[in-house]
């Protein structure tokens, strides 16, 4: 992902897209900040790390395009929107929420969840499955919904 960035920059330099340089600037940065921290505790960052990282940077951008919103400032949601634009390129394909229900369904049969107090083995059977390409936030709720209904 790391040489993907890098071409990505000089590419974006060359074009003189300055918001697409600095936000894979950005992204590299958090990147190798992450990367400081695993090597302090003896690890080495992982593909899901790398993931993880994206995942966040996205994440804290949707939250600033709300707040952005509520205030009145269209001018920073839409840069905020740019920039998610740009860090999700790097991300894998994210599940529609049909392809969502049919893995919840399929991770709570697998996992013989019977109700709530399941939850989380059900969620981490999807993490260890589709980290990446799953919005664990709705997960959750649909998670939530279906063991209720139990």
């Amino acid at each position: 992902m790391r040489e993907e960035l890098s071409s990505a920059v000089k590419a974006a330099m060359k074009s003189g897209d300055r918001l697409r340089v600095d936000t894979l600037r950005m992204v590299q940065s958090a990147l190798k900040n992450r990367e400081i921290e695993a090597r302090g505790a003896g690890k080495s960052l992982s593909a899901e790390d790398e993931l993880s990282v994206l995942q966040k940077l996205v994440k804290s951008r949707q939250e600033s395009v709300e707040l952005y919103e509520k205030g009145g400032r269209q001018d920073l949601a839409s840069k905020e929107r740019a920039e998610i634009a740009i860090i999700s390129e790097f991300l894998p394909q994210q599940m529609g929420d049909d392809d969502m229900k049919a893995a919840i369904v399929a991770a709570i049969g697998a996992t013989g969840a019977a109700g709530m107090k399941d939850m989380g083995k059900v969620i981490g059977a999807l993490r260890a499955q589709y980290a990446g390409r799953m919005d664990f936030g709705k997960a959750s709720a649909l998670v939530k919904a279906a063991l209720s209904g139990r």
